[in-house]
């Protein structure tokens, strides 16, 4: 029997025309110029600043690349969607399949989405994944020469709103982030594994110090979590899509409600919901991925077609900055690079984008 979901029941606004639900529908035609540095690794710092003047190529014609993850060495991991497959990347190679996922059923939204490398790597030899099965969304862990062992199953799935991001944090748990899956009411049932981000071990059980002891569930009310960064001092910021008016960066706080379906952006704090730090329009982010170095928040956007760039300082998040607009079309995921690069993909190639020769493609931005 597969391991099930433990059912433990136990700002800034930046305004802007309403339009209707982000990532859900198509934007315009890519712009996607071959960057500079194709095939060159440029030295990097780890306590750099990115240089998004910079850009490397690292791959193209990946399909619809998700989840990205680095090995101690330095190599990417990154999965592709629709195919279940995961490609080992090194600037200057070409993509090595190094594992396929058995039972992805991509399909809309659907598919094998984040993946995560633990911190005992260099032992353990697990890589982590996220992805759409037949019958639900689940988690699993494997090596590289092995099969896939479930963590977590029954994590309802739908054409859309399946979350997918998955990360281990400063204090060694893995967190994940689910969507509603086309059912808001999921997101304020604390037995529900869905519209929540939840907090494990890496055996996949919940996590000690979760507010409900034996249950995963970290923080609930959310729609659908796409993007997990920690900053320096260990702070938890999340990603997340709007439906019809505003998507959200969220500081996560254990046990704090973030409002879906009641509220969408801000406004619910006099309903005892926490209010996001900063919300942009779905049109100008749909954001996904997110990371965080150099005391700088990046979120990648993909209806935006975007990298926003955030300044941070104690938890605090200043003023936005649109950079790369309209450069790389749709942008995925963003990571950091043990190095201190910036990692970022497109997403063309994902039914919602106009694709260009070359795409969906693997770009990194060297750290100065």
């Amino acid at each position: 029997m597969l391991p099930r979901f433990c059912a433990a029941v136990a700002g800034l606004l930046i305004t802007g025309a309403v339009v209707a639900c982000g990532e859900e529908n198509p934007t315009g035609p890519s712009v996607a110029p071959i960057p500079t540095g194709v095939g060159t690794t440029s030295p990097s710092s780890p306590t750099g600043q990115p240089d998004l003047d910079a850009p490397e190529q690292v791959a193209e014609n990946i399909d619809v690349p998700w989840g990205l993850a680095f090995l101690p060495d330095g190599a990417a991991l990154v999965a592709e969607r629709d195919t279940g497959r995961i490609l080992r990347l090194v600037p200057g190679r070409a993509p090595e399949q190094v594992y396929r996922v058995p039972g992805v059923a991509a399909r809309g939204e659907g598919g094998l989405l984040g993946l995560a490398v633990p911190p005992d790597y260099a032992e353990s030899r697990y890589v982590y994944a996220y992805f759409t099965a037949d019958t639900d969304n689940r988690i699993v862990r494997f090596r590289l020469d092995g099969q896939p062992e479930v963590l977590v199953a029954d994590i309802a799935k739908a054409g859309n709103h399946n979350g997918g991001r998955i990360a281990f944090g400063p204090d060694g748990m893995l967190y994940a982030g689910t969507g509603d899956a086309g059912q808001s009411r999921r997101s304020q049932d604390p037995a529900s594994p869905n519209g929540k981000i939840l907090r494990l071990t890496p055996e996949g059980r919940p996590a000690p110090g979760n507010p409900d002891p034996g249950s995963p569930v970290y923080s609930l009310g959310h729609r659908n979590v796409q993007g997990l960064a920690w900053d320096r001092a260990g702070r938890l910021f999340a990603a997340e899509f709007g439906q019809d008016r505003f998507d959200e960066i969220n500081l996560i706080e254990p046990g704090r409600n973030y409002g879906w379906p009641a509220v969408e952006g801000a406004g619910g704090t006099d309903r005892g919901y926490t209010d996001p730090l900063i919300t942009w329009t779905t049109a100008e982010a749909s954001p996904s991925g997110i990371a965080i170095t150099a005391d700088t928040l990046y979120a990648a956007a993909l209806r935006g077609r975007r990298l926003w760039t955030v300044p941070l300082e104690d938890g605090r998040l200043g003023t936005p900055r649109a950079e790369l607009r309209d450069h790389y079309g749709r942008l995925r995921t963003v990571a950091v690079a043990p190095d201190g690069a910036l990692w970022l993909t497109t997403s063309d190639t994902d039914g919602r984008g106009n694709v260009d020769p070359g795409e969906d493609r693997v770009l990194r931005f060297p750290a100065r």
